[in-house]
């Protein structure tokens, strides 16, 4: 039966990836080798305001998802949750974890956080309840200008990363590996969680990603 007729199955799919996406952050900030460019930002704004870094991605998730007015997008279920889950997940694992400063910790961490980010990756937007607040903003940027995704998506990472760097957010080498790694993880466990119905009713992994998402290259 397909994911996309289940709606029990599908918002417990959203919410466990929304939460497994911010605990998988918190598992990068702890590592504090790199973080994905988003965080760098939202790092940045927590050293410069005093926030959590979760309060203050709740706030720019909440800010990007204005933008989304002008630019004529339509915030689905899953959009307006990622503003509030993902934020909230990241500080409740961040108070749990310990401070960690040998490098043979460090290190697991940061793979882990990356793997686990790409399962939530796919585990939310398999859901199709809608993307996140970023990624539409991407959409929604190719479509009124008419400019490729992937380079609407690179000029705003990289304005986001440069902006939150020179406000203390940390870049290193979990910066660089999560941008190669992401986009084959997600695919990876978009396959593995987006069953649908073959011919003849039995059920084989998805040959492609849901309309409308976005995956890093």
């Amino acid at each position: 039966m397909s994911t996309s007729g289940r709606p029990g199955r599908r918002l417990i799919q959203l919410y466990a990836g929304l939460a497994l996406y911010g605990a998988s952050s918190a598992l990068l900030v702890a590592a504090g080798l790199g973080l994905e460019p988003w965080n760098v930002l939202h790092q940045g704004l927590a050293e410069l305001t005093g926030l959590t870094i979760g309060v203050v991605s709740i706030a720019v998730g909440a800010v990007v998802l204005l933008l989304w007015i002008p630019l004529r997008q339509r915030p689905g279920l899953g959009t307006v949750s990622n503003v509030f889950v993902v934020g909230l997940a990241m500080d409740g694992t961040l108070a749990l974890l310990p401070d960690m400063h040998a490098l043979a910790v460090r290190v697991p961490l940061l793979l882990a956080g990356i793997v686990l980010n790409g399962a939530a990756t796919g585990l939310y937007i398999a859901a199709s309840f809608g993307p996140g607040p970023r990624d539409g903003l991407m959409t929604g940027l190719h479509r009124r200008t008419g400019r490729s995704i992937r380079l609407m998506r690179t000029v705003v990472e990289v304005t986001v990363v440069v902006t939150g760097f020179a406000l203390g957010g940390t870049i290193g080498v979990g910066t660089v590996l999560y941008a190669v790694s992401i986009g084959p993880l997600a695919q990876l466990f978009l396959k593995v969680f987006d069953a649908r119905p073959a011919p003849g009713g039995s059920t084989v992994v998805a040959a492609g990603p849901p309309d409308g998402t976005i995956l890093r290259p």
